[in-house]
């Protein structure tokens, strides 16, 4: 059905439109009371909970930042059985992020390129809306029902000077990490001028440092802290994040990110050019990203999880990851082309994988 609802009507929608009615469709489901009745049909099996990040993980299978940029539909959300949630990019200040249209689909390739520029209400204004989600989940667990872990993606305010950055993701960290489950350091979305830069050692080693102590004293607890890096990252330079991580003692690493590569796309190179710059996503991302893993596996201890994005739109995808070394795996762009019930699809193979392995 949703197959169908997707050729007939998302297609013909502004994909940026698409989204807000999507959200909007699961957000009125839940003020029905569609959200037990979801709940029930796409719960995660028991056997699917994991523990990472010194965290219980109802399945190793969550949605990647990008799509909740400001905690509004968490709960709704959850109820589709994700096991997490990232939300986010999250800046220290409210901003539009870039003119529209920002956000094109490369159907052919079951792709997205997008350019979104972390359009988001701010630190601030998020915060009270986890709050909340957090006395939700907590009411949720002692029912013994379907609970996810909440993380927060955290980047820098387009205006703040490169040379300012690690300012402006303190006051995001001081703001948000009292209220995750843990936190994201994104220094690798394409859509943020000179943002990349960041990636750097020299200006990553003091970002991640800072950050990490700064969430720890506001939240008066360790939050699990990661980075998340992109897969344009020549090998030498995965090699010199994974020393880093593990000099610093950083929990994990997010691998990875949206690329600038326009290789081994099917569709019309007339249709590619016309949606511009941004960030690619989707089943080309797959091999890069899964080189990215195992290459970050082989280098950091066991005990320093990585959470492998890219290109994942099946059960098998997912259980291709935890065994090339992923603690969690996310997905995104096959959300929007297989929908609301993926997650559930994704969880039920995965059980059957994982048994039969």
């Amino acid at each position: 059905m949703y197959r169908f609802v997707f050729k007939t009507v998302f297609t013909r929608l502004d994909p940026e439109k698409a989204h807000h009615l999507v959200v909007s469709g699961l957000r009125l489901s839940r003020r029905l009371g569609g959200g037990r009745v979801l709940e029930r049909l796409c719960r995660p099996d028991e056997s699917l909970q994991i523990r990472a990040l010194g965290l219980v993980w109802p399945s190793p299978f969550g949605l990647a930042a990008g799509f909740d940029k400001g905690a509004t539909s968490v709960l709704p959300l959850a109820h589709l059985g994700f096991g997490h949630i990232e939300i986010g990019t999250v800046t220290a200040a409210a901003q539009p992020g870039n003119p529209t249209p920002r956000l094109f689909r490369l159907v052919e390739d079951r792709a997205l390129i997008n350019r979104m520029g972390f359009n988001n209400d701010g630190a601030e204004e998020v915060r009270p809306r986890l709050v909340q989600i957090r006395e939700q989940i907590s009411r949720l667990k002692r029912a013994g029902r379907h609970a996810p872990v909440i993380g927060v993606n955290i980047g820098k305010t387009k205006v703040t000077p490169l040379e300012h950055a690690t300012e402006d993701y303190l006051v995001s960290a001081r703001m948000l990490a009292p209220v995750a489950d843990y936190l994201v350091v994104n220094v690798s979305s394409p859509n943020t001028p000179g943002l990349r830069q960041l990636q750097e050692i020299t200006a990553l080693r003091p970002l991640l440092a800072a950050v990490g102590a700064e969430a720890d004293d506001a939240a008066q607890r360790h939050v699990p802290l990661l980075v998340k890096i992109a897969p344009d990252l020549a090998d030498s330079d995965v090699d010199a994040v994974a020393e880093l991580v593990s000099d610093l003692g950083l929990d994990g690493v997010i691998a990875t990110n949206t690329t600038i590569s326009r290789e081994d796309l099917h569709s019309d190179p007339e249709q590619v050019q016309a949606a511009g710059a941004g960030g690619l996503s989707g089943p080309v991302l797959a091999e890069r990203s899964k080189q990215v893993l195992t290459r970050l596996r082989a280098a950091l201890p066991r005990t320093t999880a990585i959470i492998s994005v890219g290109g994942v739109t099946s059960g098998a995808d997912v259980a291709e990851r935890l065994a090339l070394g992923a603690d969690l795996v996310q997905g995104y762009t096959a959300f929007v082309y297989e929908g609301p019930f993926w997650v559930r699809r994704i969880n039920r193979d995965l059980r059957s994988l994982l048994r039969s392995g």
